[in-house]
């Protein structure tokens, strides 16, 4: 059938307990009735701000209710979603707001400075709102909480649209960030057609909320990766239009003992992380503190994003031996290219995965690749897909093709079919490195480390690491006379760009760092790295 979220959301809201819970965060638990009111009242308030149906409203603040609700009211006043990475800095942020032509930006107190300084360079938005601790607001900017406050909480008398969309900004195979647009319809097929393997799901809203009816609210949820990426984002979207419950952590940075103890106070059911870089402090604090907490609740761990690795979920399993770990095997680009579930009954090796039933791998001209062959191919997932990248027709062509007369998102995953019809997947066919399911551009580091006036020329390659997936690795050439000081390189790129974004560790080069022709040798320089670093 045809979805549209807004719709979705205030359906069920008329069949849930107004006392159950909808939101939670530390100390603070906003019902389902009081998250309608205020997503209610706010999505009065942006469309009151001068904006039309379809414009843009820029989400720069953490993981906390204000998000959620926030994603509701655009839902409801068919606003699109843009998530803005608060890890980068001013100028990286004016680039994700400029270019998705944002009209709103919705930011937490913390980012007050940011905003003061990029406001005057932001000519297209005509409205700021501030979601503030301790109640006080830039001079330039509206409260949050007077915003919901104003209103009667009435549901909007407006007719929406399967194809009214949402972006989903993201740098993995773009270069700069691009926006990925996804109609609503498409992106609640993509979530169903994950859902269906493992049973029977309402196929249409009357079927929704009747089962809502005789089930009671959704599950409780915990996005403990950023709702600001698209692991998180698309399963917080999933558990709420599901009359769910959704817990965000407080802290700033990833605790995992604040995720353990919220886990057993709240009864959280699932819970979505982004691999080994949240997995593994996870074991860890079993580990530490054995029997502490209550596990009891947890039916499932989802990961997506990048590799989740055996040995840490054979460890979490010994913890929570009736908990499902499952890899998700899919991009912003488009979902349900593979899936992995292990149990305590059977353990999946890193990196396998069974084939989504809307997928077919193509070798480099356009033909199937022959299961059991042995041969590299890519995967491509069909309808339903995203309609593009936001703004960028040429990458748009490149990512979203048509073959056989059926259109495929194809975001450049490599892959071997094996005979049983199981994929092993080899990683991206570009250069882009995922480090802890955050995408990095090698190029953009690289002209940031060659602004160094001892660096003469530099790459900058991912090296396998059990923490990152991949960590972030600069070689460099110096110029003649330099010193080299990696510490001053790293502190160099980290003034200009993102801290994710900053070398783990700086080399310098044995070997050429480019080909006879004047081309980076990024696979030269990758096993130079991994030889001076040990990586096997």
């Amino acid at each position: 059938m045809a979805w549209n979220f807004g719709d979705i959301l205030d359906k069920i809201s008329l069949v849930l307990p107004p006392d159950a819970p909808a939101l939670i965060h530390g100390e603070r638990i906003i019902t389902w009735a009081d998250t309608t009111r205020r997503s209610n009242n706010l999505a009065r308030g942006l469309l009151a701000s001068g904006v039309s149906i379809g414009d843009k409203v820029a989400f720069y603040m953490r993981n906390r209710p204000e998000y959620v609700e926030t994603m509701a009211a655009c839902f409801k006043s068919r606003l699109v979603h843009v998530n803005v990475n608060y890890r980068y800095n001013a100028d990286e942020i004016f680039y994700i707001l400029d270019d998705s032509d944002a009209q709103i930006v919705v930011y937490g107190s913390e980012f007050r400075d940011i905003m003061a300084e990029l406001k005057d360079r932001l000519s297209k938005v005509s409205a700021f709102i501030e979601v503030s601790e301790d109640g006080s607001t830039a001079p330039f900017a509206d409260n949050y909480e007077n915003v919901v406050a104003s209103g009667d909480g009435a549901p909007l008398a407006i007719k929406r649209s399967p194809d009214d969309l949402l972006f989903i900004y993201t740098g993995g195979t773009t270069g700069m960030p691009k926006g990925v647009m996804w109609p609503h319809t498409a992106l609640r097929e993509s979530q169903l057609g994950a859902l269906r393997v493992l049973g029977p799901v309402p196929e249409t809203l009357p079927e929704l909320i009747d089962s809502i009816k005789t089930a009671g609210p959704g599950p409780v949820f915990m996005p403990g990766c950023p709702l600001m990426h698209g692991t998180g984002l698309i399963t917080a979207i999933g558990n709420m239009v599901g009359g769910g419950c959704i817990v965000t952590l407080e802290s700033p940075s990833f605790n995992a003992h604040e995720l353990w103890a919220a886990v057993s106070r709240r009864g959280v059911d699932s819970m979505a992380i982004v691999g080994d870089a949240f997995a593994r402090p996870m074991l860890a604090a079993l580990d530490e503190a054995p029997g502490k907490y209550d596990l009891s609740s947890v039916v499932s761990i989802v990961s997506s994003g990048v590799m989740w690795s055996t040995e840490v979920k054979r460890g979490l399993l010994k913890h929570m031996p009736n908990v499902a770990l499952m890899d998700s095997f899919g991009a912003s680009e488009g979902l349900g290219f593979g899936s992995s579930i292990m149990t305590s009954a059977g353990e999946v090796e890193t990196a396998k995965f069974q084939i989504g039933g809307r997928c077919r791998v193509f070798d480099e001209n356009d033909q199937p690749v022959e299961p059991g062959s042995g041969k590299p191919g890519i995967i491509a997932v069909g309808e339903p897909i995203p309609v593009g990248y936001y703004k960028d027709p040429v990458k748009t062509a490149a990512t979203f093709r048509t073959i056989d007369g059926n259109r495929y998102s194809i975001p450049g995953d490599w892959c071997i079919v094996e005979k049983d019809g199981s994929l092993t997947l080899l990683g991206r066919g570009s250069v882009c490195i995922n480090t802890a399911g955050e995408k990095v551009y090698p190029e953009e580091v690289e002209e940031v480390l060659k602004t160094h006036p001892a660096v003469e020329d530099a790459l900058v390659v991912g090296v396998s690491d059990e923490k990152w997936g991949q960590a972030v690795t600069g070689i460099i050439e110096l110029v003649k006379g330099a010193t080299f000081n990696e510490e001053d390189l790293r502190k160099h790129v980290r003034s200009s760009l993102a801290g994710y974004k900053t070398p783990k560790r700086i080399l310098i080069g044995g070997v050429p760092l480019r080909a006879p022709n004047g081309k980076a040798d990024y696979k030269g320089i990758t096993n130079f790295a991994r030889r001076e670093l040990g990586v096997v």
